[in-house]
């Protein structure tokens, strides 16, 4: 493939949008605001074109709102509806537990059953994968044997919740959950937390020492670099999750004395709720040199080419965390929100696209979700097309209208 492509951001549902000549049919679409079971608000937009539909799509994304999203338009052609959500904060990850999340996934699903759908079918895309393969996974789990405790130690509740069980899943363009996905970006050349600007020599992926071309703004890296690279990630995260744990530990601690000394200073601590910085998230290799694990995909990231701008800049992914929402959501170790964990319980029919020229996620992965699903009844199809199935070349049609036409024809068994 041609490198003179240039790469779009796609991070998150950038770029998500649909065609409006598809929507340009009578179609009604209905807003309800939703309370959780937790005593929280969340938004979601249903979709009918004839308003006698028995099965329904839902769409959701744990961090972000696609209401306009590209698969609506083909949802409704396979004579389906479809629910967009977004979370109690869209557009805001600060303090996303996906434990938690998982109490917005509820009202939605459980707002349809009310509704009289006989089917519900769960179409994750993107970061939606690991959070509806959450759900499900403890949807199907025993109330009193879900998980009780968020990894940061917070009650979830989960035993006490209504989760509603759904009939089908479709994944497109999954990663293995974003604490996978940031465990593949993070860089390991990172010497200190609070200052971004050290690096070690030996761990830097934009060094030609170790086979970054700067004129060019591609890699090429030894093996033994990409093996000493990616157990370094893994110290780098476990670091990461030690620091998390210490300060909760210390909130902890100050809470249990606050109950004995009501002291102003144990006030102040037991109160604080700590904000910290995770600088240096885009460096995972494989979007640098894509001769690791090839595919159709361009050099570059979700965020771009130009890694330095990505890597060191304001903007990526879990760039201001909170220690919950590092352990439940970005963490590659503590995350409970992710395919290797989740895909498992999957019983459902399932339906796989894989784009392939997706920077995000790499034909190995789709490989290792594939494996994971544990469904007999599962297809995984490859797609042309980039991470939200924008045409690779000029001239060839967009991947998404191809994957929308796969959905059409899978989600018609549900009919």
């Amino acid at each position: 493939m041609k490198e003179d492509v240039k790469p779009q951001i796609t991070a998150g549902m950038r770029g998500a949008n649909w065609d409006p000549r598809l929507m340009d049919r009578p179609y009604q679409m209905v807003p309800y605001a939703l309370m959780t079971a937790d005593g929280q608000k969340t938004l979601g937009f249903l979709f009918t074109a004839t308003g006698k539909e028995t099965t329904v799509v839902s769409i959701m994304h744990p961090r972000e709102m696609a209401v306009t999203h590209y698969l609506v338009p083909f949802i409704l052609d396979a004579g389906c509806a479809c629910w967009v959500q977004g979370p109690r904060s869209i557009g805001n990850d600060l303090r996303l537990e996906h434990e938690i999340a998982l109490f917005d996934v509820a009202a939605g699903v459980s707002h349809l059953k009310s509704l009289n759908f006989r089917k519900v079918i769960l179409l994750g895309n993107s970061g939606g994968a690991s959070l509806y393969a959450f759900y499900n996974q403890q949807s199907l789990t025993a109330s009193e044997a879900r998980i009780a405790k968020t990894p940061g130690g917070r009650p979830t509740k989960l035993s006490e919740l209504t989760m509603p069980q759904v009939d089908g899943i479709v994944f497109v363009s999954p990663h293995p959950g974003q604490g996978k996905l940031l465990m593949s970006g993070i860089d390991p050349s990172v010497v200190d937390e609070d200052d971004p600007m050290q690096v070690n020599e030996a761990l830097d992926p934009f060094s030609p020492k170790n086979g970054f071309n700067l004129e060019t703004g591609k890699g090429k890296y030894t093996e033994e670099f990409v093996t000493r690279y990616q157990l370094a990630q893994v110290e780098r995260v476990k670091k990461i999750d030690q620091k998390a744990r210490q300060l909760l530990a210390v909130k902890r601690d100050a809470r249990i004395k606050l109950k004995e000394e009501n002291a102003l200073e144990v006030k102040r601590i037991a109160s604080f709720a700590p904000i910290f910085n995770v600088w240096r998230t885009d460096a995972d290799l494989r979007s640098w040199d894509i001769s690791i694990d090839p595919s159709d995909r361009v050099t570059g990231s979700l965020w771009g080419r130009d890694p330095f701008v990505s890597n060191w800049g304001s903007v990526s992914f879990a760039r201001v965390v909170t220690p919950e929402s590092w352990l439940s959501t970005w963490s590659g170790i503590s995350s409970n929100a992710s395919l290797e964990k989740c895909a498992p319980s999957i019983e459902q029919p399932t339906l796989l696209l894989e784009y392939t020229g997706d920077q995000c996620t790499f034909p190995g992965d789709f490989d290792q979700i594939y494996q994971q699903v544990r469904s007999s009844d599962k297809v995984r199809i490859p797609v042309r097309g980039n991470h939200h199935g924008m045409a690779l070349v000029a001239g060839e049609p967009a991947g998404r209208v191809v994957a929308g036409k796969l959905i059409t024809d899978w989600l018609r068994k549900f009919s």
